[in-house]
């Protein structure tokens, strides 16, 4: 049983995913896309007899290859079709939600060694890797986790309406993986310890997550507020980076989509 941390530091127990149902969830993307692909064609036969040119060969396979899988994992945060069967979902190596550059990078490898080498280097890197990692996660920095009756922390209490002023204006570092984890599940079991021993670790806690947030609340400021605070901004701001790359991902899609066919970008 592996500890999942996902981007606000919320431990999800999950078992590592096998590499047995890797391959499971990668033959049910491939079929899925292959059936996409020939449903595709067949419509593109309907609307022009003449059949296809280089061009139109090529524009099909990058978007069955590369387009539609970064577009799904981009805007589920790591799910397709064979994931969802299997209960499985692609996480950073951090463990916080995917964005658009690494699902776009595990497509490109995908083209590698899933398809061009009919998965054989995707299934020996999967066996060679400790956490079950293809090449494309290993380039990307991701891999796979279970996630289906995953048991999750329970939300975070609201902030303190006097830190927020503090906290949206305040420089938080990327807190390691332990410490924020560390953090999560103490704010999360607060209310059940024993009252010394809650001030106790709350206070050692806040001196240690301190060195990573400037400048530093102001004086008085209870520790577990402080904390509160900083993993609630660190939440948000994860969340609103992750709007703010797929909002470019889909402008870039837009302005790809409204170029006359056979008109190459002038930006390339």
């Amino acid at each position: 049983m592996d500890e999942v941390v996902i981007g606000e530091a919320v431990v999800l127990e999950a078992d590592a995913v096998a590499v047995g149902t890797r391959i499971i969830e990668g033959l049910i993307d491939v079929v899925a896309l292959i059936a996409f692909a020939t449903a595709l064609g067949w419509g593109l036969s309907a609307i022009d007899t003449g059949g296809y040119d280089g061009a139109a060969l090529i524009g099909m396979l990058v978007l069955v290859y590369v387009v539609v899988p970064t577009t799904v994992e981009t805007l589920t945060r790591g799910r397709s079709l064979g994931k969802l069967a299997m209960g499985t979902r692609v996480v950073r190596d951090d463990g916080g939600a995917i964005r658009f550059r690494h699902a776009l990078t595990r497509a490109l490898l995908g083209v590698l060694e899933i398809w061009m080498t009919l998965g054989v280097v995707a299934v020996v890197t999967s066996m060679v890797n400790r956490k079950g990692k293809r090449l494309g996660d290993i380039v990307a920095g991701t891999y796979v986790v279970r996630v289906r009756g995953a048991r999750g922390i329970p939300p975070l209490p609201p902030v303190d309406p006097s830190l927020r002023a503090w906290s949206h204006g305040a420089d938080v570092a990327r807190l390691p993986d332990g410490l924020a984890v560390a953090v999560r599940l103490f704010l999360a079991r607060a209310p059940r310890m024993d009252p010394q021993s809650r001030v106790r670790l709350g206070v050692d806690l806040a001196g240690r997550v301190e060195a990573y947030v400037a400048p530093a609340a102001p004086w008085g400021t209870p520790p577990e507020a402080f904390l509160v605070a900083v993993m609630s901004e660190r939440r948000d701001r994860d969340w609103a980076l992750g709007v703010r790359d797929q909002a470019r991902a889909d402008a870039d899609d837009l302005a790809v989509r409204r170029l006359p066919l056979g008109v190459s970008d002038p930006a390339v």
